[in-house]
């Protein structure tokens, strides 16, 4: 019951991880990185397919490795997060509570990666 839990959890946050990386203002690290620790307790094969996926497999290899977040990437991650953020709620989100929504969201964002991700000193290639 609780493998089912952590799966359906896990499919859960990479579909709002992969819907992030095309709606601005939805973070989509947070939800990759809690995607990855949920399969690696639950699931060895879906953890294995998301670690090799072309596009995202790198970034959370990367962060398996070095339990953590190079400052350089972080403030990446950060300035992108606030910049998609900014641009949908201002030219994207008519109605007021959707604005506030868009940017709650990539607060949550910047306070997980600010804040929440450990910083690691930056390796040779980031």
């Amino acid at each position: 019951m609780k493998k089912a839990i952590l799966i359906t959890l896990g499919l859960l946050s990479t579909g709002l991880g992969a819907l992030g990386i095309i709606l601005p203002g939805l973070p989509t690290t947070p939800f990759l990185l809690l995607a990855a620790f949920l399969f690696a307790r639950s699931s060895k094969k879906l953890h294995k397919r998301l670690l090799e996926n072309r596009y995202l497999g790198p970034f959370i290899k990367d962060f398996e490795r070095e339990k953590g977040l190079s400052l350089k990437k972080k403030l990446s991650i950060i300035s992108i997060i606030l910049a998609m953020s900014l641009v949908s709620a201002w030219f994207f989100v008519p109605p007021m509570a959707g604005k506030i929504a868009v940017m709650a969201f990539g607060l949550v964002g910047v306070i997980v990666v600010g804040f929440v991700v450990r910083t690691v000193n930056g390796s040779a290639n980031t």
